[in-house]
């Protein structure tokens, strides 16, 4: 007679059974991992107050904003935004995007030179840099149309030092773009050499269009702009780069939207060697470029004062941006005209501690890490010069 081995055949078949069962289940998990991460929020670094690249108004979110938004959705991600404030270029790197903060950062120059191998970019997505303004019919067409004309530049900037040294255009320093095109606005000058994308805004929204603006390039003059990743992120990079070519016509859009200038670019040589400048030349200030260098305008200081004088300049040349020009700014929560009044005796402990610890909720960077305390100390002598009751 033959075994019966009908119940150990069911159980093997169970066992199979069971195997196959859980072999697809191993097959399904990557899927279900891929859709958690599909929704993940793709977390974009962003200035709140930086038009037209970016805001936290949802009215004008900004060039960069409005990108990052399609592409969030052509990822199939909802969107996030960590907002900070871009005082100090590649520190706000560091802190945001390095920190983990966020995920990706737009508008970064395309280049190595940049932040060295800590971040990677996507493909350029448009090329950014500064432009000629000047009434409409009144092409410049290069350097030697700027001869005997009063030229509006900002200082620190590439167009200061490309014009430093010729004595037949007479340069009109600026503290920045905005500046700019109110000395053109007012006939203090003829042209401005100023931040491309910021008077072509300016141009769209408060000179109703009424000037031509000229793109131009060279060294340090323009660059293509990027989406920079922390270099751990190389997947989420490449799968940026394989839908960026879909959203060209929208990225198009929308640098008509937020009035970016376009059309061939005026050529302009190297600039001299002996006038470049760390700050104003190089790929390395395009996240720096729409936060303009800023200077003193010269104004008379009191003899003995060197202090004062130092601390103007390194204010105006950092702080500027959110604090006001000469530290002349309408919005009472930050007009450093105020801290004695505000603070009274406490005021140089206030300062001591804001300065460098910084205030990162209210997107205040740390500067201990920037400046000396010397060079502190001199700020603090220049705000004590500005003091006033009220910024009426």
């Amino acid at each position: 007679m033959r075994p019966n081995h009908s119940g150990t055949g069911a159980s093997r078949h169970r066992a199979i059974a069971g195997l196959l069962a859980c072999a697809a289940a191993a097959l399904i998990v990557p899927a279900w991992s891929l859709q958690a991460e599909e929704a993940q929020p793709f977390r974009l670094c962003a200035d709140p107050t930086n038009l037209p690249f970016s805001s936290d108004s949802s009215s004008k979110p900004g060039f960069y904003v409005e990108i990052g938004q399609a592409l969030a959705q052509a990822l199939g991600r909802p969107i996030a935004y960590d907002w900070y404030k871009s005082y100090f270029g590649k520190r706000t790197v560091r802190v945001t995007l390095l920190g983990k903060q966020c995920d990706a950062m737009i508008g970064l120059p395309r280049s190595e030179d940049f932040m060295g191998p800590a971040v990677i970019f996507s493909e350029a997505f448009a090329k950014e840099g500064y432009a000629l303004v000047a009434a409409k019919g009144a092409a410049v067409g290069g350097i030697d149309g700027l001869k005997g004309k009063r030229v509006a530049v900002q200082f620190a900037s590439t167009p200061q030092n490309l014009l430093a040294s010729r004595d037949d255009i007479q340069k009109v320093t600026v503290l920045s773009p905005e500046e700019g095109m109110q000395a053109l606005d007012q006939g203090r000058a003829d042209v401005a050499f100023i931040w491309g994308p910021v008077a072509g805004w300016l141009n769209k929204t408060s000179y109703d269009g009424r000037y031509q603006i000229e793109l131009t390039e060279g060294e340090g003059l323009s660059w293509d702009a990027a989406i920079g990743f922390a270099k751990t992120s190389t997947e989420l990079r490449d799968r940026v780069n394989a839908v960026l070519p879909q959203l060209q016509g929208t990225i198009g859009e929308l640098a008509v939207k937020y009035g970016l200038p376009s059309g061939a670019p005026v050529r302009f040589g190297a600039v001299p060697a002996a006038v470049t400048t760390g700050t104003g030349s190089g790929a390395g200030v395009a996240q720096v470029a729409n936060v303009v260098a800023t200077e003193t305008k010269g104004d008379a200081v009191a003899p003995g004062t060197e202090a004062v004088g130092a601390g103007k300049e390194i204010f105006n040349g950092t702080c500027a941006h959110c604090h006001g020009p000469d530290a002349i700014q309408s919005e009472r929560k930050i007009d450093l005209r105020l801290l004695r009044h505000r603070y009274g005796d406490e005021m140089r402990e206030k300062y001591w501690t804001t300065v460098h610890e910084g205030r990162p909720t209210k997107g205040m960077p740390a500067w201990k890490e920037v400046y000396t305390d010397d060079q502190f100390d001199s700020i603090y002598s220049f705000l004590l010069t500005v003091q006033t009751e009220s910024n009426d």
